[in-house]
């Protein structure tokens, strides 16, 4: 039986793992980021791949970091006929690459040559994409340049964010290795060069990437809120204090005022002009120091106190 080795990181990756296990292939490894500080408390969290081998009963193997570590040589050891990665976190050293017999494969959440990188999810909703997908490649030295096996298109709908496509596409990536792995140990799977006139990148997001700028357009700037909604949020601030932005609305009715200027206060939302005829009303925030809330329960609390004209910047 063909010897598969797992590396992958967070909940996109682990229903990929557990089809594996369930379609009965023999996993010889399950390679994963290390535990990591989590929430205010700083209460150090496996990876929920990592949660998800120990439950299958899957040998786990966590290097901080692959190139030149004694954890590579752990792998390698493994001798695999086939590395399957999905978000694993970190780039494949060739001497790795060169492993198994049958290469290395990656489960990307983009429709490549879209999309290449970290990020890719996050920036597709941003962009306003009505579409994306999953993409079974095979991996090279060069970032997610490898040739294509297999694709599968998911749509991004109006009510998305990030958090929803992620759901979305590791059910997509899930059926579809399933569906495509049996070719690729057989050796009858297709194997399509990616047209390099058509790549585009979505590097891991930035902090600069996180602050709204108010005098961009109104579908510009809810699109950055639903891509970077839940992790790592959207944020402005007011007078100082940072406050995060987690649901938006684009209202379209010629509105006036400032980019930045809260130009109304309702019961369920906070109005603030943007840098076109729109303006956005936001329905959820996080003001620093508190936790997550309707607009409605801040404005009847702590955010009573503030008026139409005040700014974000």
């Amino acid at each position: 039986m063909n010897k598969l080795l797992f590396m992958g990181t967070p909940d996109f990756s682990a229903p990929i793992l557990r089809m594996l296990q369930e379609e009965g292939y023999h996993i010889v490894g399950v390679v994963t980021q290390p535990d990591r500080p989590v929430g205010r408390k700083r209460v150090l969290t496996p990876p929920p791949v990592k949660a998800e081998a120990l439950r299958l009963g899957l040998p786990v193997i966590q290097p901080e970091k692959l190139r030149g570590s004694t954890e590579l040589e752990e792998i390698k050891a493994l001798a695999p006929d086939l590395i399957v990665t999905a978000a694993f976190g970190q780039i494949l050293p060739k001497e790795l690459l060169d492993v198994p017999r049958l290469g290395c494969i990656n489960v990307h959440a983009s429709l490549l040559p879209a999309y290449r990188g970290g990020a890719p999810i996050h920036q597709s909703v941003m962009d306003g994409c009505t579409e994306t997908g999953v993409t079974i490649m095979y991996m090279a030295e060069k970032l997610d340049a490898g040739d294509i096996i297999s694709q599968a298109t998911e749509p991004i709908l109006p009510t998305d964010d990030t958090g929803s496509m992620f759901d979305k596409l590791s059910l997509t990536g899930e059926k579809l290795l399933k569906e495509t792995l049996p070719s690729i140990l057989e050796g009858t799977n297709a194997r399509i060069p990616q047209d390099e006139s058509l790549v585009t990148f979505a590097k891991n997001i930035s902090r600069e990437q996180e602050r709204i700028d108010w005098t961009r357009k109104g579908t510009d700037i809810h699109n950055q809120v639903r891509g970077l909604t839940p992790w790592p949020t959207a944020y402005t601030t007011f007078e100082g204090e940072n406050v995060k932005v987690w649901k938006t609305e684009v209202i379209s009715n010629n509105c006036e005022g400032k980019p930045g200027e809260i130009i109304e206060l309702t019961k369920e939302h906070i109005l603030v002009k943007t840098g076109d005829d729109t303006a956005i009303a936001i329905t959820e925030l996080q003001p620093s120091g508190k936790k997550r809330m309707t607009a409605t329960v801040f404005l009847n609390g702590s955010g009573s106190q503030w008026k139409k004209g005040d700014f974000f910047l």
